[in-house]
């Protein structure tokens, strides 16, 4: 029996996608989401963008020269890739592709381009949610705060934004971040929603085969 338990409960991973506007809170729901959920990692993007005295190699991004990321691209191994602020981001396939083979569920913090592209390619696979501010001098009371970019960077953080509102409803879900808490709970419903999908988990249609056969004999047997 306990070995039935866990063939049936054997699924396919989850491409969770979150996107938003800079400023709407899609990273503090990110990091909440991996410290609470036990099978959900971080897709590890490759970034010509410079590296920030807060990220770490390996683990906030794969930091690559202009070269090393057009030799990537070229060569097939981005799932995905964008140009975002003047800056190049792109999605290592074989992690990707490794992950979801294993059950294993996978969270990106993506843009517009690069959702697109991913959910072209991936279809069944990717669930995307887009993380919308509750309001517009909320979104810049937050950009500065944050205390990382300069008055400029904000400046064209908030022009790119304008295009990125327009692609809410490319979404299937989305979440107004103006409680946290509440926010994240719905984050959570979201995934746990997506995991139950009849797509991801194979051995139902195998343990319906099997009733189905089962019942079939019942019934010519009386």
């Amino acid at each position: 029996m306990a070995g039935d338990d866990k063939r049936q409960s054997v699924r396919r991973g989850v491409l969770l996608v979150i996107s938003s506007p800079s400023g709407a809170g899609k990273t503090t729901l990110s990091r909440n989401l991996l410290e609470a959920e036990k099978n959900i990692a971080m897709s590890v993007s490759v970034t010509t963008r410079p590296r920030r005295q807060s990220e770490i190699e390996g683990s906030h991004y794969f930091f690559k020269s202009v070269p090393e990321f057009a030799f990537m691209r070229d060569s097939g191994q981005l799932l995905e890739w964008a140009e975002v602020h003047g800056n190049f981001y792109g999605t290592p396939r074989d992690a990707v592709m490794k992950a979801l083979a294993q059950g294993q569920d996978v969270l990106f913090d993506i843009d517009v381009q690069g959702t697109h592209q991913l959910a072209a390619a991936m279809p069944e696979d990717v669930v995307r949610v887009f993380v919308l501010p509750p309001s517009i001098d909320e979104m810049r009371r937050r950009l500065k705060r944050r205390a990382e970019d300069d008055d400029a960077t904000i400046i064209r953080r908030l022009r790119t934004a304008e295009t990125e509102l327009r692609h809410w409803d490319d979404y299937d879900y989305v979440i107004v971040n103006d409680d946290l808490d509440r926010a994240f709970s719905e984050l959570r419903a979201i995934l746990d929603a997506e995991r139950l999908r009849r797509v991801r988990r194979p051995a139902i249609k195998r343990l319906v085969e099997q009733l189905q056969h089962d019942l079939a004999a019942v019934v010519a047997a009386n």
